[in-house]
């Protein structure tokens, strides 16, 4: 029986710098390599070993490199002619090709990258934007847009990337395939060109699951053990809201899964929902303290938002120690963008970069889970749809074999879901307002009154004529002592329900709250839900209360 294994997290549209890209259209002719390489070569496997040795894990195989990796002979590009015009070829092969040629594979060539990996659209003004080959009017996501465009067109059966900020998950969602981001350390760094040291990590595309499996084992070389089911499956419904896409459309296809391989009864025990940013909020307090210094209390503080912000700010300063000085001294043709963000030095002390690293430790030790996986479900009117999972840190192996377990799974769950939507046998937008507010109910009942208010926003996105959710969102409103907002919201339910009891009380409770005494009890709120319910003991009390204050 397959042991347990710590929670597995299962997010929408987040890198752990929260960047978001837009789906921005294009217009180009279609190349033959769809624009995925900067160069092409062959470097060929050793022979294979004589019986009764088995054969070598990756045969058969082929894989292209982005333009990070040295490979010797070759200069390293790094996205920029400026950049290989300036440096001399690399003696040596990175280990990490070195050790999937060992392996098996055989190298065809290098491919596009952003320019010096900074950006996450894949565009690259110089060697051209790779063609997404699901979305060829979409861009194909970056950095790493070539390699993942070279899975995507089945041009080579895997390919290598640098995930710094989402450099490989992105364009693996964009481009619709497998995008691995492993543990940070667990693949050699040697051999590549930096960005931002302490985010950079090796990763690795793939169409097919078992491909990137045999890919980590080779590059992970994590000892055999037995497979294990996660203990916990945690859904970050917060992730889920930032997408256009129905949120059930996504959460259902893998709450479906996790039912059809283990079970209705193992799959409710297993699946939990959790507000992402609460969560780092609670448990990354450094985090908050250093918005509070930032800000001065004149914006509403938003971890995700926040965290973003340490993480792009921790990234630049890296990269700037590593480039700052050629920048400067040779000048290189930059798109303006990339320009902007890499040709001025930041004014950033000793103490806000030890505040920054503070926040990543925090960070890393509340999530424990700084390996990605970019799992595709599909398309959604006509572009690719994916979910990231997530797992501890040095779990890597766990996330490939759960990804294996899933993958047929997830995909059978995204076609039923796209097909029951095209044959409107689908969860109404009503019915999904439903289940939002029923989510609501419970985070109020366990007294969690931000998420509560996240819900029925939810609910009130998806069918903004129902008086409940608005009344019930002003509860929780109320709860926080957000009167302004729990007197709209109940003045908007009453628009819609003229009957509905609970927001006339409501609405007193927030007029009252706010000083409006003789608005409260003259301004046909308690009293007139008295009148709609002459037995309310509480609006029959407020009501008292308030009318003895203006005797």
């Amino acid at each position: 029986m397959a042991s347990s294994s710590p929670n597995l997290w299962v997010l929408l549209g987040l890198s752990l710098a929260g960047i978001l890209i837009m789906a921005k259209k294009l217009q180009r002719v279609v190349k033959v390599d769809f624009g995925a390489f900067v160069e092409k070569f062959q470097i060929l496997p050793p022979p294979q070993p004589a019986p009764p040795k088995a054969p070598h894990p990756l045969t058969g195989l082929s894989f292209a490199v982005s333009d990070l990796f040295d490979i010797d002979g070759f200069v390293t590009g790094f996205g920029n002619p400026d950049w290989e015009r300036t440096h001399e070829a690399a003696s040596q092969t990175s280990p990490v090709v070195s050790a999937l040629v060992d392996g098996g594979a055989t190298c065809v060539g290098k491919t596009v990258v952003d320019e010096m990996s900074f950006g996450i659209s894949g565009e690259n003004r110089h060697y051209g934007t790779p063609t997404n080959p699901v979305a060829p009017a979409r861009i194909p996501g970056g950095s790493c847009s070539g390699a993942a465009v070279a899975v995507a067109a089945k041009l080579v059966d895997f390919s290598l990337g640098v995930d710094t900020v989402g450099g490989v998950r992105q364009p693996a969602g964009h481009c619709g395939i497998l995008g691995f981001r492993p543990s940070y350390g667990a693949v050699s760094h040697l051999g590549i060109v930096p960005v931002s040291t302490s985010f950079d990590t090796v990763g690795w595309f793939a169409t097919d699951p078992s491909i990137l499996r045999r890919v980590g084992q080779v590059l992970l070389q994590v000892p055999f053990a037995v497979q294990r089911n996660p203990r916990n499956v945690i859904i970050a419904d917060d992730c889920f809201q930032l997408s256009k896409i129905p949120m059930d459309r996504l959460t259902q296809v893998v709450i479906r899964s996790m039912e059809s391989l283990f079970g209705m009864a193992s799959a409710e025990q297993v699946l939990k929902h959790e507000i992402l940013g609460d969560y780092i909020a609670s448990k990354v307090p450094s985090l908050k303290a250093l918005d509070s210094k930032k800000s001065n209390g004149d914006v509403k503080f938003s971890s995700l938002r926040s965290l973003a912000n340490v993480m792009q700010l921790l990234r630049r300063h890296e990269f700037s120690h590593n480039h700052f000085e050629w920048i400067n001294k040779v000048k290189p043709a930059l798109d303006p963008v990339i320009s902007a963000q890499v040709q001025e030095r930041l004014e950033l002390s000793e103490k806000d970069i030890e505040n920054f690293r503070t926040v990543r430790s925090e960070l890393r030790s509340a999530l424990n889970a700084f390996l990605k996986v970019t799992v595709p479900l599909g398309l959604f009117e006509n572009y690719p749809v994916s979910v990231s999972f997530l797992a501890r840190h040095g779990g890597d192996r766990f996330l490939l074999d759960t990804l294996q377990t899933m993958h047929g799974s997830l995909l059978q769950k995204a076609d039923e879901a796209g097909k029951a939507k095209s044959s409107n046998d689908v969860v109404s937008k009503e019915a999904s307002a439903e289940i939002a507010k029923e989510k609501g109910n419970n985070a109020f009942k366990a007294k969690n009154w931000q998420r509560a208010i996240g819900f029925y926003t939810e609910a009130i996105k998806l069918n903004s004529n129902s008086a409940t959710y608005f009344s019930n969102r002003a509860a929780a409103y109320l709860e926080l002592g957000s009167c302004i907002q729990a007197e709209a919201d109940c003045s908007k339910a009453i628009d819609l329900d003229k009957k509905n009891v609970k927001a006339y009380l409501r609405r007193g409770t927030a007029r009252e709250m706010l000083g409006y005494y003789k608005e409260a009890i003259e301004g046909t709120h308690f009293k007139y839900a008295l009148v709609l319910e002459p037995t309310n003991k509480r609006a029959a009390v407020s009501a008292d209360r308030l009318r003895k204050l203006f005797q």
